[in-house]
């Protein structure tokens, strides 16, 4: 049995983290939530949170159909909520984190962007295994510099419940033994297509593609102002790379690591003068 933390960055109320949250507690691992309170798409790794008089607000909340889950919304990134999970603030400290599932694709570069998988790589550092998930759910109209350029789709409560979170989840679920098999800090970044289990080709290992789905260009420039905008990419899709497999309704994991020195690069500092030079 497995400590797992579940997060996400669409917060608390967002109805993949509760489907995730069921899989992991299903399959016997032992689950404890805790998500913002708000939405925090496009976080990243950021450690954000609001205080009062130098408390982080947190409150017990009840998750639909999961009440045996202990969960807590919180009002930090999801970042902040892997370190304060570390730290025990939820109870035992997680040996894994699962986050999502985030309504709409984490894939291309855009990673980078993404609090959903900021907060897997997060916990990286401190030597967790993590498992980012998100559900493939596109509409490149309605992206944001807000989402982090995630291509979602305008919907309602109810019409988001239809969404296929059950496939996600339980292809996430599938993959925790795997994931648990490779070398401590590891993150699999997990896309599903939104399709019943039956409708998806298989699961494909990719890389990730040189752009996301979508991107920012200016719409608009003034004197103190700008307004952006976001369109769907319109390079070719690379082969080989996850947002080809989406494409072709493949669920699709691209192994990350979390930043660390690029040994490869070679420069030379001696030119590089450290004490500053007298004024003529």
């Amino acid at each position: 049995m497995t400590r797992i933390l579940v997060t996400n960055d669409d917060g608390i109320d967002a109805p993949g983290l509760r489907y995730l949250a069921r899989a992991a507690a299903r399959d016997g691992h032992d689950v404890v939530v805790a998500a913002p309170i708000t939405e925090s798409s496009g976080s990243s790794a950021s450690m954000t949170a609001i205080e009062e008089h130098g408390k982080i607000i947190l409150h017990k909340r009840e998750l639909n159909g999961a009440k045996h889950i202990p969960a807590y919304a919180v009002a930090a990134s999801p970042a902040y909520i892997v370190l304060l999970a570390l730290r025990e603030a939820f109870g035992e400290p997680p040996a894994l984190v699962l986050s999502g599932i985030n309504r709409g694709a984490n894939a291309g570069s855009a990673v980078v962007h993404s609090g959903t998988v900021g907060a897997t790589l997060t916990g990286s550092y401190a030597g967790l295994h993590g498992l980012a998930v998100s559900l493939d759910v596109l509409s490149p109209r309605v992206a944001s510099s807000r989402s982090g350029g995630a291509a979602l789709d305008v919907i309602s409560a109810a019409d988001d419940e239809k969404r296929h979170w059950s496939s996600a989840a339980e292809l996430a679920a599938r993959l925790i033994p795997t994931l648990l098999h490779t070398p401590a800090g590891t993150v699999f970044n997990l896309n599903v297509p939104d399709l019943h289990l039956d409708g998806i080709r298989g699961l494909r290992r990719a890389a990730l593609a040189q752009f996301g789905q979508v991107q920012m260009h200016i719409a608009e420039a003034g004197e103190d102002f700008v307004r952006t905008a976001v369109q769907a990419a319109d390079d070719l899709l690379e082969p080989q790379t996850d947002l080809a497999a989406l494409a072709e309704h493949f669920a699709v994991v691209t192994p990350l690591r979390a930043p660390v020195e690029a040994s490869d690069v070679r420069f030379n500092l001696e030119t590089v003068q450290v004490h500053a030079r007298a004024l003529a």
